[in-house]
């Protein structure tokens, strides 16, 4: 049996930078399915609504734990081979997507109803009042609570261990079946995700008290 010491703990810093690489695919390709799930439900096209709160209920109302498993076992019975990484990606993107979506949907529709209709008297296309009007607004109202949700992406990666991404998580399980020594070596883990997270937890309240403050002027 190995003792926990310097070569342990450095394998499991060494993956975090594959829980950050995951995080960020995540986010980017989650941002990406957001802005067209939020555009979507906010649209006037009564089947768009639909197919975005369609596609919300369902990867909201399901745990993020079960969607990896049905992309990860799921695609061989498809005909599509997959790992670990690919399973983990596009599972993360789908969930992000759908609560990056409902996040953003709802900061587009809290911009003033005025801004909207003066939009509209000038005449400007969807694109572009879209484009010009609301979004740059609705961008201000969105940016504490999508660097707020930054973190639970992060959390969210270490569900990846399940299927075999060799994430902080992951390599913490490995370690710890060497050595037998679950307090400390969780404590590690959980002191990485910490150090990940904390940041942006209080880049999001800095955010939201400048906000507060930009308001009460």
């Amino acid at each position: 049996m190995r003792t926990f010491g310097l070569s342990e703990f450095l394998f499991i810093l060494d993956a975090a930078r594959w829980t950050v690489a995951l995080s960020m695919i995540a986010f980017a390709g989650g941002a990406i399915g957001g802005l067209i799930i939020a555009l979507s439900k906010t649209s006037d096209n009564r089947a768009l609504q639909l197919l975005s709160g369609g596609f919300i209920q369902i990867f909201q109302g399901t745990p993020l734990l079960l969607q990896l498993f049905l992309v990860f076992f799921g695609a061989p019975v498809l005909g599509m081979n997959i790992n670990p990484w690919i399973a983990a990606g596009v599972a993360l993107i789908l969930n992000t997507s759908a609560f990056l979506g409902e996040i953003w949907r709802g900061c587009i529709q809290a911009v003033p109803s005025g801004q909207w209709e003066a939009a509209q008297a000038l005449s400007l296309p969807y694109v572009a009042r879209m484009k010009y009007v609301i979004l740059p607004q609705a961008f201000k109202i969105a940016l504490a609570p999508t660097v707020g949700y930054m973190v639970q992406v992060i959390k969210g990666t270490s569900l990846a261990a399940i299927i075999g991404f060799a994430e902080v998580t992951r390599s913490g399980q490995i370690i710890n079946n060497a050595t037998f020594q679950p307090l400390i070596v969780f404590s590690v883990v959980a002191g990485i995700y910490f150090v990940l997270c904390w940041p942006l937890s209080l880049l999001a309240a800095r955010i939201e008290r400048k906000q507060a403050v930009a308001l009460a002027r």
